[in-house]
């Protein structure tokens, strides 16, 4: 009978190792030593993890400068319409939402696309005859934020590259780095309201260009295309083959004299997944309800896109079961008195803040068309004691306690965004703040001469 004996031997510190002796029919035979395993605590943070960065988190956290104690802080840095309270969304809505949380019948698991029921209602909102949706159509999301990140992991593959707007929300390239996927900035152009450059844009494009993002309305630009450009913009990705990622979050958010043209509805040969959601035009962005709209009339996606974005939203479960059970009555009951006077308080906070703006030497801003923002361009020439938009915008913080963002958080310097949410008396105290800085700072030609000899 065959026996096996394995002895162990190691001693202080060491790794123990394994001597082992096979003994078979008397007769034993050495199989040498074996290095065992020791036990130790090694836990890493992913690479995922390492290449995820948001630039505006980034350039934020890092301008360490208090506010000028003597006056109250004005932020018109976040884009979110409810902070001051002034933006409450419609009775009607929040109605909704009460009703179905009494109810009980939407406590549990929704499918991972969201309840048929209410990608029905979302597909009926939205379609059209120049872009019709069916409920197989819509995928339901937590934020239009999820939406962009499912398009985005269903369109490309880590080592090939995305078309971004620049300037740009920065959550495109936060993601897309995070994925392994390159991003490509196409320039848009302030002196042409932030058309973008088309030329600059098709240039761009390679073998390894996955999609191309239009964002519209903008943001941080406040820009709204017309018809004629979004159709330009749709000739350059069926000419290069590009599948198009539309961030159309701030749909239908556009100015009286301005028409907002969802770009699906001007071509039947571009497939498109546009993202959007209730955050911004019902003024609840903390109710985390997205979707993504997929177009695709030449079957150019097919069964492929459909069902990689059925396998990534199993991921997790859906959006919030409450909000869902709520978004019919949000799409189709919602009055439109609602939407028209939103618009209105924005419209004309755009206004006053760009006539205010305008008449400070030094700064140039792009009149807005919707959307929440307003871009400011820092001829900074005429400020030669700052480096760059991230100083000008610590100092006023610091001298005169108001917070706009650089435009470097979008990739585009000697800028700043103001966000147009904010009370009417409070744009006016915050214009005259940066009058009252800009007045302080400003140098003409000569005084920048001189104090650039002085360095």
């Amino acid at each position: 009978m065959d026996s096996y004996l394995i002895q162990v031997n190691g001693h202080g510190d060491h790794a123990p190792m394994l001597d082992v002796h096979l003994k078979t029919n008397g007769n034993s035979i050495s199989l040498g030593k074996v290095k065992g395993r020791k036990p130790r605590w090694a836990v890493r943070a992913s690479e995922m993890s390492k290449k995820t960065f948001n630039p505006v988190r980034a350039i934020v956290d890092s301008m360490k400068v208090e506010p000028n104690p003597k006056k109250a802080m004005i932020s018109l840095s976040l884009g979110d319409p409810t902070v001051f309270g002034n933006l409450p969304t419609n009775d009607e809505v929040t109605q909704a939402v009460k009703e179905v949380l009494d109810s009980g019948r939407y406590n549990g698991y929704a499918p991972s696309v969201g309840y048929q029921s209410c990608r029905e209602a979302v597909a009926a909102y939205y379609s059209c005859p120049e872009a019709p949706l069916e409920a197989q159509d819509v995928i339901l999301t937590s934020g239009c934020s999820q939406a962009i990140e499912l398009a985005l992991a269903v369109l490309a593959n880590p080592g090939q590259n995305i078309l971004v707007p620049r300037p740009g929300f920065s959550l495109y390239k936060t993601l897309a780095l995070s994925m392994g996927i390159e991003v490509k900035l196409y320039n848009l152009l302030p002196e042409k309201a932030w058309e973008i450059d088309l030329k600059h844009l098709e240039s761009l494009v390679d073998e390894k260009t996955a999609c191309l993002i239009v964002n519209n309305p903008s943001n941080p630009c406040g820009s709204v295309f017309s018809k004629s450009h979004l159709q330009k913009i749709l000739a350059v990705a069926s000419r290069q083959c590009v599948p198009i990622l539309a961030d159309e979050i701030y749909g239908d958010m556009v100015f009286a004299d301005c028409k907002y043209e969802p770009i699906a509805t001007l071509s039947t040969s571009v497939p498109i997944l546009s993202c959007g959601g209730l955050a911004k035009r019902w003024l609840v962005p903390g109710w985390r309800m997205g979707w993504i709209l997929i177009h695709d009339r030449r079957d150019i996606f097919g069964n492929e896109i459909r069902d990689g974005l059925l396998r990534l939203s199993q991921r997790i479960l859906g959006p919030c079961t409450i909000v869902q059970g709520a978004l019919e009555r949000i799409l189709h009951q919602t009055p439109p008195e609602f939407y028209h006077n939103t618009l209105s308080i924005l419209k004309s906070n755009a206004d006053l803040c760009y006539a205010a703006l305008s008449a400070i030497p030094g700064l140039q801003p792009v009149r807005p068309a919707g959307a929440m923002y307003l871009m400011v361009e820092i001829e900074m020439e005429h400020f030669p004691e700052f480096e760059n938009d991230v100083e000008f915008t610590e100092r006023l913080i610091s001298e005169q306690s108001v917070f706009c963002l650089p435009a470097t958080c979008f990739e585009y310097p000697n800028f700043f965004r103001v966000v147009i949410t904010v009370p009417e008396e409070m744009i006016l105290e915050a214009c005259s703040r940066i009058q009252e800085f800009c007045e302080m700072h400003y140098q003409g030609a000569e005084g920048a001469q001189d104090l650039e000899c002085d360095k």
